[in-house]
């Protein structure tokens, strides 16, 4: 079979058609928590604060979940250690460990 310029150009049509059947969606950016607002204070003593950002599993959730900004996120993260190291927060969950 040859190549067909013509055919290249069919294919490239019915990508578009596939794109114009997705369900329409509206994905709003998440903005930081931090920057949009200003009396939202990080601080490494705030528990509840901190437990908002880490998973069941004791993980710190990452920027494109949480929505932080790089800045603020590396600052969260060291907040987060800083509260781990102190047992204000703990390293894993307190549920069971077994599989």
């Amino acid at each position: 079979m040859a190549y067909n310029r013509e055919d290249k150009m069919d294919s490239m049509d019915q990508g578009d058609d596939k794109d114009s059947r997705r369900s329409p969606s509206f994905h709003r950016k998440k903005g930081c928590r931090f920057c949009l607002d200003r009396e939202f204070v990080m601080d490494y003593k705030d528990v509840r604060m901190m437990q908002s950002f880490i998973s069941e599993h004791g993980k710190i959730t990452p920027r494109r979940i949480s929505g932080n900004c790089a800045d603020h996120q590396r600052k969260l993260t060291s907040a987060v250690k800083r509260a781990r190291n102190l047992a204000l927060v703990g390293y894993v969950s307190s549920g069971h460990f077994g599989h």
